[in-house]
C-alpha cells in the first residue's frame, strides 16, 4: 500500500469520522461507550475546512488511512485506522507536522499510554497537565511540547 498526505477535502468526512472512531475504540480503553458517542457528535460537528487538516490517502484506493489537524503549531489530533497502527504511518504524518508545518506541541489523554509513548519517542516532553479534558470530563490530558528542535524527525 502506498499513502500520500492530502489537505483535506469534504469528500474525506465521512471517511475521516470513521477513521476516528474505529481509532479511539481500538486505543482509548479508558473511554466509556457513552462518551465515545458524546465525542463522535462533537467530531461530526466540526468544520475540517475551518483549520488546516491532513489525511493519509491510501492512493489506490483514495481511502483515508488516517489524518490529523493543527492549530497554533500544535497537533489537534491525529488518528490512524486500526489497521495502520504500527506501520509507520504516524511517524508519516508526525514528520510531516514537525518538518513542513512547525508543530512543536501536542496534548495527549494521560491515560492514552500508547500515544504518550509514541511522542515522547520523538522528542515530546511533558510541560502541563490539567486533570480534565477540554470538556470538563474527568479524562486528564498531558501538554507535551518538543524538547528541542534538533529532534526533529
Amino acid at each position: 500500500m502506498k499513502f500520500e498526505i492530502q489537505p483535506y477535502n469534504d469528500r474525506f468526512k465521512e471517511q475521516l469520522i470513521l477513521v476516528w472512531e474505529d481509532s479511539v475504540r481500538a486505543t482509548h480503553h479508558f473511554l466509556a461507550a457513552a462518551d465515545i458517542d458524546y465525542y463522535k457528535t462533537i467530531v461530526s460537528g466540526i468544520d475540517f475546512n475551518s483549520f488546516p487538516v491532513f489525511c493519509l490517502i491510501e492512493t489506490e484506493t483514495d481511502t483515508v488511512g488516517g489524518f490529523m489537524g493543527i492549530a497554533d503549531y500544535k497537533i489537534e489530533m491525529l488518528f490512524l485506522a486500526p489497521e495502520h497502527i504500527g506501520k509507520g504511518l504516524g511517524k508519516t504524518l508526525l514528520n510531516f507536522a514537525i518538518n513542513e508545518l512547525d508543530v512543536d506541541k501536542v496534548d495527549v489523554n494521560e491515560q492514552n499510554q500508547s500515544a504518550v509513548n509514541f511522542y515522547s519517542k520523538f522528542g515530546f516532553v511533558r510541560y502541563d497537565r490539567t486533570d480534565k479534558d477540554d470538556e470538563g470530563k474527568d479524562y486528564p490530558i498531558l501538554k507535551m511540547k518538543l524538547e528541542n528542535v534538533a529532534n526533529k524527525i
